[in-house]
């Protein structure tokens, strides 16, 4: 039985989204308008940087670590979504770990198509080696595409032979951009928040020219050996339930530690809204223990 709480949410999810497929100036705005309503902690001290070259936002907790770090990646399709519309989220989830969030804001598409962005997030993350922190005190996690783009970015780092983080975690990764998932049709009335055509034009924006299945696109079709320990959270509720399920299913036949946890009735990167969903705050909560657990 769905709360109230969940209720509400998914009413006004279903009034009128943002429509990622709309043109890119459009679609922003929209998105951006949407993360802007969701309330940001007062104790958070938020500062600008660069990293690799890539802009960026600190985020530190009372008490976080500041030898620790989550990179963190955020959603949009590849095409929607900043460090400023998801500073709320990392820092949530890097206080729930005791760790200092680095949300990067990585190229976007269709202006800069693949590899962009995962250029960006190797290099943001061989500057934090630079800076000091050891790959075992380095968290990698993304909501969305930028769940998919945190098992990109971590498949890059081993092939370029940098020495890999302590963990990844996953909120609703986007891993296929083919969008060959049986969970885009059967889930389709139940998801509140996407739609398979919307996800289909987001993917052309960011391929350009590459192959929906190249590995580093969609890391479900990537060589996932050797990978550190992985958590993937996933709602029943939303189109993208199995790109979850078979990512973990990929990286498990790959010898890698992964734990994949199935919410009931929840949406899409339902953690972004834990200021009014209990279940948002709990999962918060378990990948807090994952990762810090994790953290040498």
């Amino acid at each position: 039985m769905a709360s109230a709480e969940l209720e509400q949410l998914v009413a006004g999810l279903r009034a009128g989204g943002p429509d990622l497929g709309a043109p890119p100036a459009e679609a922003r705005a929209a998105f951006e308008a949407l993360l802007a309503g969701i309330p940001v902690a007062p104790d958070v001290a938020f500062e600008p940087l660069s990293l690799g070259g890539v802009p960026a936002m600190r985020a530190v907790t009372p008490g976080a670590a500041g030898d620790a770090a989550l990179l963190y990646m955020h959603g949009g399709g590849f095409v929607v979504g900043s460090a400023q519309g998801y500073r709320g989220l990392a820092a949530e989830l890097a206080r729930a770990a005791g760790l200092t969030a680095f949300s990067i804001d990585y190229r976007l598409a269709p202006e800069n198509p693949f590899p962009a962005a995962v250029d960006d997030a190797v290099a943001a993350y061989a500057d934090l080696l630079a800076r000091g922190f050891a790959p075992g005190r380095i968290v990698l996690a993304g909501d969305s595409a930028g769940g998919g783009l945190t098992l990109s970015a971590l498949v890059a780092i081993r092939d370029r032979g940098l020495p890999l983080p302590a963990a990844g975690f996953l909120l609703s990764p986007w891993t296929d951009l083919a969008c060959e998932g049986a969970s885009l049709v059967t889930k389709a009335a139940e998801d509140p928040a996407l739609k398979a055509d919307a996800l289909r034009i987001c993917a052309a924006r960011y391929l350009g020219d590459a192959d929906a299945r190249t590995p580093l696109a969609s890391p479900l079709h990537a060589d996932l050996a050797d990978l550190p320990p992985l958590l993937i959270q996933v709602g029943s509720a939303e189109i993208l339930l199995d790109d979850a399920v078979r990512t973990a299913a990929a990286a498990g036949a790959a010898a890698v530690s992964v734990r994949l946890e199935i919410w009931p009735e929840m949406v899409h990167v339902f953690q972004a809204f834990a200021f009014m969903l209990p279940e948002g705050r709990e999962a918060i909560a378990t990948a807090g223990a994952f990762m810090a657990g994790r953290i040498g």
